[in-house]
């Protein structure tokens, strides 16, 4: 018999099988911590990144200080947690008896101990381990309420049932709540996790006498559940001061049972639960159960009495029959303190005794208001400002522009305006072309709001490449767009001095096949000069080109996160970002104007609003949409600017009275400037924000209410009414930015807009007249720098009577579509194919009564097509306008002169002239409609007088009207689309500038 080499009888091969093993075991090692460093070093990469973004920017302390404060709680919640569940497992082994009764039960503990036992350590450790993980990951998202808390600032003025500051409700109440909710999270865990290991080794066991329980396990229950009936006293005690929130009545906060029976009954419960944890503590000490268990019986039956039953008896049997006297004072709180929170308590209320006869001349006195109506829809032209102003198919307009205004030649004019961005879907394919040459878009293009041209076209006021206009004719403007809210991914910009340029710049001119090239010089993003920060890069962005590709030098930058809005989110977390981010040429600057609102969901007796749903309306789907959150208290806190040439985000405390923003600033002293530093021409863009301005509408179709009892019959309430223009009736009209002189006010302002109409339910019918009308002045500017305009913000509401059958949107609506005149006419402008657009109706408080304007655009049926302004509608009362000019249509209505000044004025009787199209067919055809319109007229007059004569040369008139019309539209269609749209843009050729944007 052999011996092997480990010994005699061994397994051949064993020693094999042993080494390779061996020597398999330090690689698996070696992968396992190659795979952690990777791990690791990909976590670090992203966080690097972030802190050279943030110091980029110069906003590096917001990072720093919210991962710390993440950091902290998610340490402290780790260690209460596990700690507490480490110790009741340890307390509970420690003290678990070493004899114990032979029995079966015992006999199958004991095997569980023995299996357990060689992995016991670690699961005392592991246990807890895990257990504290998911507490700190939950509590580091309580980061903002911690430091609110920590930082609070008193409002100065108190709830009207504890007199307690607001700031107690939405600084210090959610912090303590959450401590006290953490606590007994980990109370009742670790209380769990002592009982299994006391069940486990013994303390605890079913015996055929009962269950046994040993004096440690007694003592340690006792404090568990001691420590738990503290903490719920605590919890009841707090629950006092949540009634003021409640949203469980008809009325948000405290009302008559919750103030008569809940909060009594909270407060009995809290000290009942304070002296049955007493009794427990004793009964550890004694070793007598009966007192504690009666306790807590007791506690329990208390509860569901006192803080069910009573309530419910309360409600049904003393409210319910005489609610309105006895819920009145809360009605009132509930009225109060609603118009605090969101801002509504010094709105003016204004009757408004709206008449509906149109008389001549009504409108001599609403000059200010006239001039300056808006017949350029921003939600139309966007295909205009394409068409006419894109000039290669790498640049883009948004779907929907922004409104402004500008003060040109002494008078400000409302302006649509829009940033040429980027098109990255039309830049060519390959990572160089994406990256490295197509780097951003350029200009702004701007067009005059109350007026077009005499062919229907947007009146440029600042337009071409290069750019030219009345908006940069100082010479300094910078045009190019590196951020916008369509800019690409990332962009790697930026060369040493003297190297040749390679970003795609622009078109030398809008006509020219060539492009210019430039090199970005400002500092926009973190370095990427270094094979470090290469790597970085690649690893953030996925993209292996970063380390490769010769394009990047030593000057490199990386510009990305450059939509606006999410600019100022990362760098203020702590705001709610409105939805529409617009840009305006500020001191020679392309800036983005951001606002940012602090909310809170804590603020005693105010009703809730769901952001979303709030400020959803047929426009929403052209910006962002508010998060779906629950808010009872909104401001406009911060302004924010982010240049569009290199990123930078400027923030401006601009409520600086609101005291959660003054815990912010505590928190992040050195990122918020005061508005004092604003120059004056930023403080002249700066508007009324529209997402704030819905939350307001649609609290004051209710709260304009101030009287409890009428607010208790809910019978003038309001609703903001559907788009008419819309399909959709159960879209929202969306307010209107408008430059408006109200009732009372000396001259016209830019401001925020949106009518009313009485309140419909949800499966009720609309009645469509008018009962109120909301504007907000927008306009913030007064010419000097840091001083903005006193009466900014201020809300005017003006109430209509209720027996008065005023025009509501939708009626306004239904009577164009249904006017015979109109209905022909534009009949006749469909000819061809062409597309027919209603514009937006805007409302007007004018000529003592309730004005009402849409803009006409016809689009014709080809695939470079674009709308023109082609007619205007005009309603007031029961009179129809419709000309191709506001001013034609307004005289119409008001007996042959408005005493209007209109934008348009200048272009009545003015003959079109578009480039691409026969000048004498369309001067054919628009005289022609205008024949019709008016034989159309003269006939359904000459049916009211029963002159058949006079009504048959009228249809006779039609009759020529239409077969020349027709006979033009042909003769256009010949020779060029219908509507003077010239061909679109491709790669080397452009549309003809308008408004001199050849530039030179």
């Amino acid at each position: 018999m052999t011996s092997g080499p480990n010994g005699p009888f061994s397994r051949p091969g064993a020693a094999t099988a042993t080494g390779r093993r061996r020597r398999r075991s330090p690689l698996i090692a070696t992968l396992i911590v190659v795979a952690v460093l990777v791990i690791g070093f990909v976590y670090f990469s992203q966080v690097y990144a972030n802190v050279l973004w943030f110091n980029q920017l110069g906003y590096l302390e917001v990072f720093v200080k919210e991962n710390l404060t993440r950091i902290c709680m998610f340490l402290a919640a780790f260690l209460v947690m596990a700690a507490g569940v480490f110790t009741s497992i340890r307390v509970a082994y420690v003290s678990r008896p070493i004899y114990a009764p032979d029995s079966a039960l015992q006999d199958n503990l004991n095997r569980y101990q023995a299996q357990l036992e060689p992995v016991r350590k670690l699961l005392m450790i592991g246990i807890p381990i895990v257990v504290g993980g998911f507490a700190g990951t939950a509590a580091m998202s309580m980061w903002q309420q911690a430091l609110l808390f920590f930082n609070r600032k008193d409002f100065g003025e108190t709830d009207p049932q504890f007199n307690m500051d607001y700031s107690f409700y939405l600084n210090t109440l959610p912090f303590i709540g959450f401590l006290v909710g953490f606590l007994i999270s980990v109370v009742v865990i670790a209380g769990i996790a002592g009982l299994l290991t006391h069940y486990l080794y013994g303390g605890i066991r079913l015996e055929e006498k009962g269950v046994f329980v040993s004096r440690p396990a007694r003592l340690h229950l006792a404090i568990i559940a001691a420590a738990f009936l503290i903490l719920q006293a605590v919890n009841f005690w707090l629950d006092r001061y949540d009634t003021l929130l409640s949203t469980s009545g008809t009325w948000t906060g405290a009302l008559y049972t919750d103030v008569e029976a809940v909060i009594p009954t909270k407060a009995i419960l809290a000290v009942a639960s304070v002296i049955v944890a007493v009794l427990f503590i004793l009964s550890a000490v004694i070793g007598r159960w009966r007192l504690p268990i009666i306790g807590t019986a007791m506690l329990i039956i208390t509860a569901i009495v006192a803080g069910g039953i009573y309530p419910w008896i309360v409600q049904r049997y003393q409210v319910q029959p005489s609610e309105l006297n006895l819920e009145r004072e809360y009605i009132q709180r509930n009225i109060d303190l609603t118009r605090e929170a969101y801002g509504l308590t010094d709105t003016e209320v204004i009757p408004y005794d709206a008449t509906v006869n149109a008389n001549a001349g009504a409108l001599a006195q609403d000059a200010g208001t006239t001039s300056n109506i808006r017949l350029l829809d921003p939600n139309v032209v966007s295909d205009a400002f394409s068409q006419l102003q894109q000039f290669r198919q790498y640049y883009q307009f948004p779907q929907t522009l922004n409104v402004d205004r500008y003060e040109i030649d002494g008078e400000v004019q409302d302006t649509v305006i829009a940033v040429r961005e980027l098109n990255v879907g039309g830049v060519p394919t390959g990572w160089v072309n994406e990256h490295i040459l197509y780097t951003h878009g350029y200009g702004v293009v701007a067009a005059r709001g109350s007026t077009v041209e005499a062919d229907g076209k947007p009146s440029f006021m600042e337009s071409g490449i290069p750019s030219t206009g009345v908006l940069t004719e100082d010479g300094s403007y910078e045009p190019r767009i590196y951020f916008g809210e369509n800019s690409p991914q990332y962009s790697v910009v930026g060369a040493p001095e003297g190297s040749d340029p390679v970003e795609i710049d622009r078109p030398q001119t809008g006509n020219s096949e060539e492009e210019s090239q430039t090199t970005f010089s400002g500092e926009g993003g973190p370095s990427v000069g270094n094979l470090f920060n290469q790597l970085v890069y690649a690893i953030k962005f996925q993209s292996t080109e970063l380390l490769l590709s010769d394009a990047i030098n030593d000057e490199s930058q990386i510009l990305y996160d450059r939509d606006p809005r999410e600019r100022v989110e990362k760098v203020a977390p702590y705001l709610t970002v409105d939805g529409n981010a617009y840009p305006a040429v500020i001191d020679g600057r392309v800036k983005w104007i951001v606002d940012g609102y602090t909310t809170s969901k804590y603020f005693p007796y105010s009703t809730q609003q769901e952001l979303q749903d709030a400020t959803t309306d047929s426009l929403t789907p052209g910006a962002a949409a508010l998060p779906q959150e629950q808010v009872n208290y909104i401001r406009n806190a911060v302004k924010a600017t982010v240049d569009a040439y290199d990123g930078s985000v400027t923030l401006y405390a601009w409520d600086d009275q609101d005291p959660l923003l003054q815990s912010w600033q505590s928190v992040f002293p050195s990122t918020l400037k005061p508005y004092s530093e604003m120059s004056a021409d930023l403080l002249a863009h700066v508007r009324y924000p529209e997402d704030q301005f819905k939350v307001q509408r649609e609290l004051l179709g209710k709260y304009h209410v101030t009287d409890p009892d009428s607010f208790y019959k809910n019978d003038d309430a309001w609703s903001v009414p559907s788009d008419p223009t819309g399909g959709n009736s159960s879209v929202k009209q969306p307010p209107y930015y408008l430059s408006l002189q109200m009732p009372g006010q000396d001259e016209a302002t830019f401001s925020l807009t949106t009518p009313f109409i009485p309140f419909v339910t949800e499966s009720g019918e609309a009645r469509n007249v008018l009962y109120g009308f909301l504007s907000a002045d927008a306009d913030a500017g007064t010419g000097e720098a840091g001083v903005k305009s006193e009466n900014y913000g201020k809300l005017r509401l003006l109430s209509l009577p209720t027996d008065t059958a005023v025009p509501g949107p939708g009626q306004a609506q239904n009577t164009f579509n249904s006017d015979p005149t109109v209905s022909n006419a534009l009949n006749l402008l469909r000819q061809g194919a062409s597309e027919v657009i209603n514009g937006n109706l805007l409302t007007l408080p004018v000529g003592d009564g309730i004005l009402y304007v849409q803009p006409v655009y016809v689009q014709s049926s080809g695939a470079s097509s674009y709308p023109t302004l082609q007619r205007v509608l005009v309603n007031f009362g029961e009179k129809v306008g419709f000309a191709p000019t506001l001013d034609e249509a307004l005289n119409q209505i008001f007996g042959g002169d408005s005493g209007a000044d209109t934008g348009d004025s200048g272009n009545v009787g003015a003959t079109p002239e578009t480039p691409g199209t026969d000048v004498t067919a369309q001067s054919e055809l628009s005289t022609a409609l205008s024949d019709a319109g008016k034989a159309i007229q003269d006939g359904q007059s000459a049916l009211g007088r029963g002159d058949f004569a006079a009504y048959g040369e009228a249809q006779a008139r039609l009759k020529d009207a239409i077969t020349r019309a027709t006979a033009a539209q042909e003769q256009m269609e010949s020779g060029g689309e219908a509507g003077g749209a010239p061909a679109a843009p491709t790669d080397g050729a452009s549309a003809p500038a308008a408004d001199g944007g050849s530039g030179d």
